[in-house]
């Protein structure tokens, strides 16, 4: 059975980091395309960060609010995918979750589409505030 948790987020303040880890279990990670995405109240959820399949050509993705900001990486030995995220701002806050989907996803536009992706974590809050 594919199992997604999150962990690491918590409250920070403006400027600091937190280390995402998105914890899986019943499934090949490298075989899977990793994606983050949040959903702050009221709003939609929206991707952030995307990491695919492949061992051999790892390719990873960014939204424009989480480029040169956020890095996504995968630990298949021990079947964790981070998500590091640095300069933190308030509108970040935000309930952030991880999907998984079982090969490549071929386009820019997909890697953050929800429906793209099978299965999915409970999330963990991240809340950005002083």
């Amino acid at each position: 059975q594919v199992q997604l948790v999150e962990s690491g987020g918590g409250l920070v303040q403006p400027g600091g980091s937190l280390m995402l880890c998105c914890a899986s279990s019943g499934f090949i990670l490298h075989h899977y395309t990793i994606g983050w995405f949040r959903q702050a109240p009221g709003k939609e959820r929206e991707g952030v960060s995307s990491i695919s399949s492949s061992d051999s050509d790892v390719r990873t993705y960014y939204t424009a609010s989480a480029e040169g900001r956020f890095t996504i990486s995968r630990d298949n030995a021990n079947n964790a995918t981070y998500l590091r995220m640095n300069s933190l701002k308030p509108e970040d806050t935000a309930l952030y979750y991880c999907a998984a989907v079982l090969g490549d996803i071929y386009s820019r536009r997909g890697q953050f589409a929800a429906p793209a992706y099978d299965h999915w974590g409970q999330g963990t809050q991240v809340t950005v505030s002083s």
